[in-house]
């Protein structure tokens, strides 16, 4: 598209289309799952885009590029290299800058999916407001960021590390629709209920559709979340997530982790002390995350 954004064909002929597209980010591939596993992970989600009909489009930082739809060559780059950094919104004119590689998190991507005109975007577990906020002010961009763009995004609530009440009272705040898709609760990632109940709930994929785009017909400027949890088989107990994370927390402030080595620091531990269930949590949340938002996007693009 310029200097610095390469758009693949693949994605810009669907966007010229007008056929749906799902956005993903890239720091996930880096710095979630250890490889292989992370690798196939993340081609399985492409494939289960491709599935509900939609077409995948990963972003990165490829040598100075803001990358919308990696190729398998440069997913497999970054699966296999653990050094390749997080690159959060303040992040990407640097990285760019500095001519290297970088995995977006939850808010750049949704920076460089807006920038091609992507409206659904696809994740796990958003980042939200820390347990212990009002002491360290740790609150993810990526609440902010779902004010700036009209995108959908598609998760399973948040990460299992951060505060679901406070997290639901900054959506609130900042008037971001959340509708539970099928589900009472806000889920909790790894768990299907965080306790804290989603404002809204519909079970209809046409109507949650209608609802995005009325949402930004009548000039509602911020993004939507659309919760749908984990599947009940590959869920853990939230009450033994959310007691391990404060654990683990603790250890990390008292080791001297802080900003944006907490996250992967506490995912890591925790899925350390859980013999790696986690892991395959993730994994089976990436997969259902990403289904849901192929049918979102063709849902809204019906609509349109």
């Amino acid at each position: 598209m310029n200097e610095y954004v390469s758009l693949a064909e693949e994605v810009a002929d669907a966007l010229a289309s007008d056929r749906p597209v799902v956005a993903l980010e890239s720091s996930g591939v880096v710095q979630g799952l250890s490889y292989p596993l992370n690798l196939q992970t993340a081609l399985d989600m492409e494939k289960a885009i491709r599935a509900g009909g939609a077409v995948p489009a990963r972003t990165g930082i490829v040598d100075g590029r803001l990358v919308v739809g990696m190729s398998e060559a440069q997913v497999e780059l970054f699966a296999t290299t653990p050094t390749v950094p997080k690159i959060s919104t303040r992040d990407i004119g640097p990285a760019l800058a500095g001519g290297g590689h970088g995995g977006t998190t939850v808010s750049a991507a949704l920076v460089a999916a807006a920038r091609v005109g992507i409206k659904v975007f696809a994740v796990a577990g958003i980042g939200g407001v820390h347990f212990g906020a009002e002491r360290s002010l740790d609150i993810s961009a990526d609440l902010l960021e779902f004010t700036r763009h009209q995108i959908a995004v598609v998760c399973a609530g948040a990460k299992s590390l951060l505060d679901p009440a406070l997290t639901m009272e900054y959506l609130e705040t900042v008037g971001v629709p959340v509708v539970g898709y099928r589900c009472d609760d806000f889920p909790a990632y790894y768990s299907v209920s965080s306790s804290v109940p989603n404002p809204r709930r519909i079970d209809d994929l046409e109507e949650l559709a209608e609802a995005i785009r009325l949402h930004w017909a009548i000039g509602g400027g911020a993004g939507f979340l659309v919760t749908h949890p984990i599947d009940e088989t590959d869920a853990l107990p939230s009450e033994e997530i959310y007691a391990l994370v404060r654990e683990v927390q603790t250890e990390a402030e008292a080791a001297g982790v802080h900003g944006p080595a907490m996250t992967p620091y506490i995912l890591s531990r925790v899925s350390a002390v859980t013999s790696g269930r986690t892991a395959a949590a993730n994994r089976s949340v990436l997969l259902s995350t990403s289904a849901l938002a192929a049918e979102v996007a063709v849902a809204i693009g019906e609509r349109s």
